[in-house]
This record gives C-alpha cells, sequence and structure tokens, in this order.
C-alpha cells in the first residue's frame, strides 16, 4: 500500500506517502477543506509549469496540521485521537511523508533521524501543544 489513512470511525487522524507512491501529474492527496493541503507531483522532462504568484487569500486556520519528510532514518509514530486514547502505531523510513491531521501523535526514532516539519505559522512554542503521557511501549499496536 503506498498510501495508508489512519482512522478512528470515519475521522482521519493521519496519512501516510510511502516513498514508493507514485502517480502521473499532479494528485492531491488531501481533499480540499484540509488546512494544510499535500500533492504528489511527477512530469516528464520538458514539463513547463507556468510561472505564477500566490494570491492573498485570508483563510481561518484554528488547527495545526504538520506534514514530516523523513529524510533519513526510522521513526515510529503513535496515533492517539483527540481524547489522548491511543489508536495504533506505524513505522515511517526514508523517503516517507505524513500529514498528521488530528489527534495526537508522540514519536520514537527507531534509527538515528533526520527530517523537515512544514506547519502553519507562527510557531506558537509551548502554547501550541498540550502534552500528555503515551503508550505504554508493551501496548505498542504496529500495523
Amino acid at each position: 500500500m503506498q498510501q495508508e489513512f489512519i482512522k478512528k470511525k470515519k475521522k482521519t487522524i493521519a496519512i501516510i506517502i510511502r516513498n514508493g507512491y507514485e502517480n502521473e501529474g499532479v494528485d492531491f492527496i488531501t481533499p480540499d477543506d484540509y488546512s494544510q493541503q499535500v500533492a504528489y507531483m511527477h512530469h516528464q522532462t520538458g514539463k513547463i509549469i507556468d510561472a505564477h504568484v500566490h494570491n492573498l487569500v485570508h483563510r481561518n486556520v484554528v488547527m495545526t496540521q504538520e506534514v514530516l519528510f523523513i529524510k533519513k532514518g526510522k521513526l515510529r509514530v503513535d496515533f492517539y485521537d483527540e481524547y489522548e486514547d491511543y489508536l495504533e502505531s506505524r513505522i515511517l523510513q526514508e523517503g516517507d511523508v505524513i500529514l498528521l491531521v488530528s489527534g495526537g501523535h508522540g514519536f520514537k526514532v527507531l534509527e538515528e533521524v533526520e527530517m523537515i516539519e512544514v506547519k502553519q505559522g507562527p510557531y506558537a512554542g509551548e502554547n501550541d501543544k498540550s502534552r500528555f503521557d503515551g503508550v505504554n511501549e508493551e501496548k505498542i499496536a504496529l500495523r
């Protein structure tokens, strides 16, 4: 599976795009109503993407959604619902991308990791998140 949707009932918690994912052209992975948009793009040599500027568009962002690009290493992601209840875990590796849509998450570095994070700003420091006790290692459910 090259795309994985982690859900609780019908609510999406995260979307993983595996390193091996391929598609032609532009494929928006996210629905239009997400505050963070993720697209996979594949164009052949010689394709021209018209020069452009982005217009000023007012957006109301009320919840942070973040994207992680795994450059190197291996990372376990633990997923939680909005009530801080543990759901399941996944392993991300070099080349994988994840959009953390809703609920909570925690991480354990399994192999030295380098990653890039992209999220809406400005970053509000500790006011940007509420920390809680994560799942006990014995209860980890990898899928």
